[in-house]
């Protein structure tokens, strides 16, 4: 395995495990190094203790509104609204932020006060303590919830740096085994909640976001991944990209995602798949094109990609034509309204 040439002497052979010590030794901890880890530690330490006092002293500014005023479900504002009113001022946060952090200071008060004070403490961050809360939430048994509390208080900081998930995952197999009953009402109630949502189009892309069935999930996400995988290996494309790409696809019934590698001897075969765009020329056919959409503005560049895999349906000009004598449109002159207006005719709409 040290061959190289005429192969080394077992000097050489000496010299180069020598060299590749002496390079280990060059990373290993020093007195130095070690004092910048431990004052990055103390920093966070630090901050996880200021994300706590932040919510103690949100939690005792509640406390007091509330005994001045006392909560009623009468009011038009509470003494939660008006306290994140409040909180949202005083922080220059947006009064949803505020609602969030109050629901947190509240929950070290009065669902997880042992837990608040590993918190409180520095030994756990503020996304710790929040995924805790959460996965808490639907306990109604106080308690149960004490119990579960004092577990998580006495074991969270022993486990080991882990992701959102895995932490959850901690919580939910210590809730299962305490309030079986609380685990069916989190999935029941997370059920009801599901749904996807697209927001608005930034420049002729959206973003996309949702929440499933975790086997439609999974089955969704080995779908996207099986049809990315039906180009050839000269795709100019990433992974992520055809993934992105293939939901169109799906949603056109695509078997397949086009290639995009422009070569004649594709692998993929010349097959186009059938795309859910249709796009509506309002240019010459030699000149520049552009369509606005729902809420943003399709580019040139990105119409002429859409263009190479859409239906292309030419849009007729009406001219001097007379009016036409039906209720509703026709198609062609809604198609022609539509992409000239680029919005609806009704007054005040």
């Amino acid at each position: 395995m040290f061959e190289r040439g005429g192969g080394w002497s077992q000097e050489q052979v000496i010299a180069y495990f020598d060299e590749l010590a002496a390079r280990c030794e060059l990373r290993a901890p020093t007195g130095e190094s070690a004092a910048w880890v431990q004052r990055a530690s103390a920093a966070v330490r630090a901050e996880n203790r200021a994300a706590a006092a932040q919510l103690v002293a949100i939690g005792e500014l509640f406390a007091y509104r509330l005994g001045r005023c006392s909560e009623t479900e009468e009011w038009a504002v509470d003494t939660m609204e008006a306290v994140a009113a409040e909180v949202a001022a005083g922080l220059r946060i947006s009064q949803g932020l505020a609602a969030s952090r109050l629901r947190y200071a509240r929950a070290m008060r009065e669902q997880l006060p042992a837990t608040a004070a590993v918190f409180i403490n520095g030994d756990i961050d503020y996304r710790a303590f929040q995924t805790i809360v959460f996965r808490t939430d639907l306990i109604t048994d106080p308690q149960i919830l004490a119990r579960v509390d004092a577990v998580v208080a006495a074991n969270v900081t022993r486990w080991p740096s882990m992701t959102t998930a895995r932490l959850s995952g901690k919580v939910d197999a210590l809730v299962a085994r305490l309030d079986a009953d609380a685990v069916r009402r989190r999935t029941k109630e997370q059920a009801a909640d599901r749904q996807v949502w697209i927001g608005g189009d930034l420049d002729g892309i959206a973003r996309i976001e949702g929440s499933l069935v975790s086997t439609d999930a999974h089955a969704l996400d080995q779908r996207l991944s099986a049809l990315a995988a039906t180009v050839c290996a000269h795709d100019p494309r990433t992974a992520a990209q055809r993934r992105a790409d293939a939901l169109g696809a799906l949603a056109a019934g695509a078997d397949r995602l086009g290639c995009r590698c422009a070569r004649s001897d594709c692998a993929a075969g010349a097959r186009r798949p059938a795309s859910p765009v249709a796009i509506h020329l309002i240019a010459p056919p030699d000149g520049p094109g552009w369509e606005v959409g729902a809420e943003g503005l399709i580019t040139p560049e990105l119409l002429a990609e859409l263009a190479t895999t859409a239906k292309m349906v030419p849009l007729s000009h009406p001219g001097d034509a007379p009016p036409e004598d039906g209720y509703v449109p026709s198609k062609a002159l809604a198609d022609f309204v539509r992409c000239r207006d680029l919005t609806c005719r009704w007054p005040g709409c």
